[in-house]
């Protein structure tokens, strides 16, 4: 493995382009500039999620609206991604990045300083829309900061746990600013990280390679924005309403028609926003179900947990966020060493072990009871899960980015984005409604409220414990080495 850089032959960049970073330490602090953006970027999807009953009574908000105020930034994010991708091969990494990264930080100060619902709405549509925008660009950028195949699967590998990481900062800072004197804070952080990254990513950040003589597809560009957007709205609208209900029905069925009508148009025109086989390639498909699962796990963790400590064991918002400590410190101890079991071990070995430790853990969180001490099953759940799941997401970045052209670079940042924003939209309201109707199911059995809940919590649990531990058996059999020195 390359051990230190070569200074004497410089990547090529194409015309027009920044010259190339400096290697050494500027290299090290370019990436740890494109690691804090993706990190703030990821924060801000759960960092409303303790503060919004704080948000609710200021502004008098009915269950529907705060539903829709929840999914705000993701609906936006996610729709946008494929778009955001394509606008970064084409127009130029830094570019994108830079423009994204301006949106989201302004939108942040807007956020923060929103007199009513509607300005709060738009503000995280709109920081959302700045995500899609940068994120996909970001990870580009770090195949341009490192650009030989063995440090730039060390720094995926780094790149994949940060997902994670910035989910779990984000409930740990909504919690603390909770047990402030007001829920704006959160969006002190995001603004004060776009500033920063503006400031400094010309100077230390290159451009990647631009494609504008392609062209860019806006009909598919309309119809998965929308579909996507729909969908992630009807699913918001499932659990509350009922799948059948027109409110979560009609959009569901809207959206699923509209991508459908996606795949249609990307199968027929020439320069499409997503060609079919990108994502269709089997260890690429393997990969991206990893994250759509372990993004997935996650939410629902955050979500059932927190309900469950404060509505059945009575914890505060801030000792809701102190019981989440130790999923966020494993998170941290295990990224600390997922690039090198990655390298020593490669990303089967490291996949199927992060999938089967997710599902442990997951199994473990499957036991609790009213009274469960924390100690016990919970705290199982809560280390046993996040060190698997940190290595879920490093050996699937790898794989889904491995083999990637260099003129596709921000098309693959925002596929594997796309799963990780799919995740937490579908496999939490697939789970939410198993475990309202397990609960519901128990109640007419005559258990009490908190039981039946508790209990509804623990069957999807369990649930998601058995669909890791198939994902885990599909892994490690479809990303068998291709050859004997294939070590992916």
């Amino acid at each position: 493995m390359q051990q230190r850089d070569v200074t004497a032959s410089k990547p090529v960049v194409p015309a027009g382009s920044a010259a190339p970073a400096a290697p050494g330490g500027r290299r090290g602090l370019a990436f740890a500039l494109l690691a804090s953006v993706q990190f703030v970027l990821i924060l801000a999807m759960s960092v409303l999620n303790v503060v919004l009953p704080d948000i609710q009574r200021e502004f008098g908000l009915d269950r529907p609206e705060l539903a829709l105020l929840s999914a705000s930034y993701g609906m936006s994010f996610s729709g946008l991604l494929l778009l955001g991708g394509r606008l970064s091969d084409l127009y130029g990494n830094r570019r994108m990045f830079l423009v994204g990264t301006l949106v989201f930080g302004a939108s942040s100060a807007l956020a923060g300083i929103s007199p009513g619902l509607w300005t709060l709405l738009t503000a995280r549509f709109l920081q959302g829309a700045g995500a899609a925008l940068a994120v996909p660009a970001a990870m580009a950028l770090v195949r341009v900061v490192h650009p030989e195949p063995a440090r730039h699967a060390r720094a995926m590998a780094v790149w994949g746990g940060l997902a994670a990481s910035g989910g779990t900062a984000g409930m740990i800072l909504s919690g603390v600013v909770a047990a402030s004197d007001s829920w704006r804070w959160v969006f002190v952080v995001p603004v004060v990280v776009a500033v920063v990254a503006l400031a400094a990513a010309p100077r230390l950040i290159p451009e990647g390679p631009v494609s504008r003589s392609e062209r860019l597809d806006l009909l598919g560009a309309v119809l998965v924005t929308a579909g996507i957007a729909l969908l992630s709205y009807g699913l918001v609208e499932a659990p509350e309403r009922g799948w059948t209900s027109p409110a979560a029905l009609g959009p569901l069925a809207g959206g699923v028609a509209l991508l459908l009508g996606f795949v249609v148009v990307e199968a027929r025109v020439p320069q499409p926003l997503l060609p079919l086989a990108f994502p269709a390639s089997g260890r690429r498909a393997v990969a991206l179900l990893a994250v759509f699962l372990g993004a997935a796990g996650i939410t629902t963790i955050f979500f059932m947990l927190a309900l469950y400590f404060q509505q059945v064991r009575g914890y505060s918002a801030l000792e809701t966020s102190a019981a989440f400590l130790p999923f966020g410190l494993t998170l941290v101890l295990s990224g600390m060493c997922v690039g090198r079991l990655v390298q020593r071990f490669g990303p089967r070995v490291v996949l199927v072990t992060g999938l089967t430790l997710s599902g442990l853990g997951l199994a473990a969180l499957g036991l609790i009871g009213t009274d469960t001490p924390y100690a016990g099953a919970v705290l199982a759940g809560l280390v046993l899960f996040p060190a698997g799941v940190a290595l879920v997401f490093a050996s699937s970045t790898v794989t889904a980015t491995t083999d990637v052209p260099r003129e596709q670079a921000g098309l693959a940042g925002a596929v594997v984005n796309t799963a990780l924003e799919a995740g937490p939209a579908i496999g939490l309201a697939v789970l939410v409604t198993l475990a309202t109707g397990h609960a519901t199911r128990l109640e007419h059995a005559g258990a009490s409220a908190s039981s039946a809940q508790t209990d509804g919590y623990g069957f999807a649990f369990t649930v998601a414990a058995v669909v890791f531990a198939v994902a885990a058996v599909c892994a490690g059999f479809l990303l068998r080495p291709r050859t004997p020195h294939d070590g992916t």
